[in-house]
């Protein structure tokens, strides 16, 4: 057999590989997102580096570990509209960020939205808790990833990342870098993201 055939039943072989995965994608976590023009309008200031996606991406379905050793997921937050924030203890912006990040929960956090922080990386439980207690934050969570699973899974490539994640738990939204999240546009943003999955 000739060294073209060969590639060209490899390059075949891969190509139905291809398709078999494409229709074997869950529907709830691929296509098109759903219409956040409105909100994309409401972009100023920090806000202008808030990326909402044209097509849904997944979220990871990795265990993290809580303070106290015991493991939760994003599934515990279906329904809800979460933002995710990556973060960790050696992070200079994110110190900066984290209590504009309490503020926002503070103001908005209940039934239909939450703030969800979670440490990527070597992060002791105990600096992540004197972290918090500096900087007077007490209202959100002590997660980890410590191995950074889920970091890798979701493609953050640089801390702070913040993730927007709709009510059927997928990615519709992405920053990377530090913003005011407590300011009047990230507000007005989250809260028309509120109101539109409803």
């Amino acid at each position: 057999m000739s060294k073209s055939v060969l590639v060209y039943m490899a390059l075949a072989a891969c190509a139905i590989a291809a398709i078999a995965f494409v229709a074997m994608r869950d529907p709830a976590t691929s296509g098109a997102a759903p219409d956040m023009s409105a909100a994309a309008a409401l972009r100023t200031g920090d806000m202008k580096k808030l990326n909402f996606h044209s097509e849904v991406r997944a979220t990871s379905t990795k265990p993290f570990t809580t303070v106290d050793g015991s493991a939760k997921s994003l599934a515990d937050y279906q329904g809800q509209v979460v933002l995710l924030n990556f973060w960790a203890t050696w992070c200079a912006p994110c110190r900066k960020e984290m209590p504009m990040l309490a503020e926002l929960q503070r103001e908005l956090g209940g039934e239909d939205f939450q703030v969800v922080t979670l440490a990527t990386g070597r992060n002791a439980p105990p600096a992540m808790q004197k972290f918090f207690d500096d900087i007077g934050v007490d209202n959100l969570p002590l997660y980890r990833d410590p191995k950074q699973e889920i970091s890798r899974e979701m493609s953050v490539l640089g801390l702070p990342a913040t993730v927007l994640i709709d009510r059927e738990g997928r990615e519709i939204a992405r920053m990377t870098g530090d913003a005011d999240w407590s300011g009047a546009s990230a507000k007005a943003i989250l809260e028309n993201v509120i109101k539109t999955t409803r």
